[in-house]
């Protein structure tokens, strides 16, 4: 079934998920399309974003935003069209950016909603390298990881649309960079696309001693997007007073316990301390002041008017594929900035 006009498909969380979600974690539905009153805009949505943090808002956990109610529309940012509007500001044909969840159509008074105009050059794109990602990349690495020329950047996930991103700003700053990625293909694009100095494939056997070779000069920033065996191959080589931002750390999303193995607190405790290392911890939407999400419009829209940013999508098309398509970006299976082409 595609979009149409008079029917609203809606992917709703169904149950909590244990491990990684399953066939029966999330059910379609669908309503009528609604109609908007007084001060409200009937939107359209055309792309919709997947991202890793929609797993944890499947739990019910104490966490920095409310989680998913069962019932209720999986939470997400997407880039739709207005339909109807009765809203000062926004006219029908508007491509806005707004939070309307896994469904065909929502109605918005406006709150959260960037007006993006009638003819937007690649409105996907508001979802990705000058959305979300391509924010939490740029502040995550320049005001927590701090980056100086010269240094050792590692970032994980460098084929995704955070990493590969934060390692093309590190080069920008003068800095060596390191990726680690799943596979052959992923790497390659990574050097010879993005311009890191090297990639390291996490699925290798010898993974820790390539690390090892590709950072002769130890680590001095680790963006980590993954944690789990990513993180403890780091740990030995992290400089005094390395910096972390941590991003992500999608290896353990899908924990139903304590991971299998050693316990690494111990060693992650203690480098963290005889190196005085800085390991911080932050959510884009809150960690931040207004003026830096304005310096990162400035940067970015220069970057990559130039040049010197380079960006890749992984379009999915159809909603009925959206619950596959998050699994398969939680096992590592995308291949940049993974959408859905809602409107296909």
């Amino acid at each position: 079934m595609s979009q149409s006009a008079d029917t609203n498909r809606r992917i709703v969380l169904n149950e909590r998920p244990v491990g990684l979600p399953d066939e029966n974690t999330l059910r379609m539905e669908t309503t009528d399309v609604p109609t908007p009153g007084e001060n409200e805009m009937l939107i359209r949505t055309v792309y919709l974003s997947l991202d890793p943090y929609m797993r944890g808002r499947m739990n019910d956990a104490k966490s920095y935003a409310e989680p998913v109610a069962i019932g209720g529309v999986m939470t997400a940012q997407v880039v739709g069209q207005v339909v109807v509007s009765n809203l000062a500001g926004y006219e029908a044909g508007d491509y806005v950016l707004s939070g309307s969840g896994w469904q065909d159509y929502a109605i918005s008074d406006g709150t959260q909603v960037i007006n993006l105009g009638k003819t937007p050059q690649n409105p996907s794109w508001a979802l990705g390298i000058l959305g979300m990602p391509g924010y939490t990349a740029y502040a995550g690495l320049l005001k927590i990881g701090e980056p100086k020329p010269g240094e050792t950047v590692v970032v994980a996930a460098a084929a995704g649309p955070v990493g590969a991103t934060v390692g093309q700003i590190a080069k920008l700053k003068g800095c060596r960079v390191v990726g680690v990625a799943g596979g052959a293909e992923k790497c390659a694009h990574v050097v010879e696309n993005l311009g890191f100095d090297a990639c390291i494939d996490h699925n290798a056997d010898d993974f820790a001693a390539q690390l090892v070779a590709a950072c002769p000069d130890g680590i001095d920033v680790y963006f980590e997007n993954v944690a789990g065996k990513v993180l403890y191959a780091v740990l030995p080589l992290l400089n005094p007073f390395a910096r972390i931002p941590v991003c992500g750390i999608v290896a353990w999303y899908n924990l139903t316990g304590l991971p299998e193995g050693p316990d690494m607190g111990p060693a992650i405790m203690g480098t963290l301390l005889r190196l005085k290392v800085k390991m911080q911890g932050f959510i884009i939407f809150d960690s931040f002041p207004p003026s830096v999400y304005q310096e990162f419009t400035r940067d970015m829209t220069g970057w990559i008017e130039d040049g010197s940013i380079k960006y890749k999508e992984h379009m999915v098309d159809g909603l009925e594929n959206a619950p596959q398509a998050l699994n398969q970006l939680l096992q590592g299976g995308n291949f940049g900035k993974m959408v859905i082409n809602v409107a296909a």
